[in-house]
């Protein structure tokens, strides 16, 4: 059980690192070493369930090419760190001003787990630097198999149907920002079962996601997230 309650971590990373398409003069992602960015998750009526931390480690690279190491952190309700704390230590890297995320190293926490055969393949996502209203986006996927002792489990993830629909300013905790809106179907299967729907995201050039929106087949808002605070 734990490890499904981990796959909905991985999902919030993904989101973000959904949104770190650049160019040479426009990052969407933090690029400064001891950056710290603070997200709230929501329930659908709005009420904060959980936080989640990004923090920047360190930067290699410039401009187009840039390797960027992060630690994201999921906290209570009230702000708190779990104990033990709940940290996955990510890499984003950006080749030639397209963002290209490596899937496997989401599941590394898991992977470490001496009870657990874990098998991960997808497609990598990608973003090109030159994210402009109406550009379509890349599909993307990822599949990941677990072998414990006592169950077996297979969990995925499809992203499709992405697109840039706007840039517009959007206002959260921490302050207003000019936004890249983005949409995108999203198709989650856990042991058979498979939940679909759609997601609505902004990103701000130097920062990332600032707010996410996720809907039902229905068309029913489930959950949110914001950023609540940067520093």
């Amino acid at each position: 059980m734990k490890t499904i309650l981990r796959f909905g971590i991985w999902m919030t990373i993904l989101s973000v690192a959904f949104a770190t398409g650049t160019r040479a003069q426009n990052t969407f992602f933090p690029t400064k070493a001891g950056a710290v960015l603070l997200y709230a998750q929501k329930d659908a009526k709005g009420k904060p369930s959980s936080y989640s931390k990004l923090t920047i480690k360190s930067v290699e690279g410039s401009g187009s090419n840039m390797t960027i190491s992060y630690v994201m952190e999921t906290l209570t309700k009230d702000r708190k760190s779990n104990n033990p704390p709940s940290e996955t230590p990510c890499k984003m890297v950006i080749k030639n001003g397209v963002m290209i995320l490596d899937m496997n190293q989401l599941f590394s926490g898991v992977a470490k787990d001496p009870q657990a055969k874990i098998e991960v393949s997808g497609m990598p996502m990608e973003l090109p630097g030159n994210l402009q209203p109406g550009q379509a986006l890349k599909d993307a996927d990822v599949t990941m198999s677990i072998d414990m002792t006592v169950m077996k489990m297979n969990m995925s993830m499809k992203m499709t149907d992405g697109k840039c629909l706007a840039i517009e300013d959007v206002t959260v905790p921490a302050g207003t920002f000019k936004c890249y809106k983005i949409t995108q179907t999203v198709a989650t299967t856990v042991m058979g079962r498979t939940i679909s729907g759609r997601s609505v995201s902004w990103y701000a050039p130097g920062i990332g996601s600032v707010k996410s929106e996720s809907y039902n087949d229905k068309d029913q808002l489930q959950s949110s997230q914001e950023l609540a605070e940067m520093n």
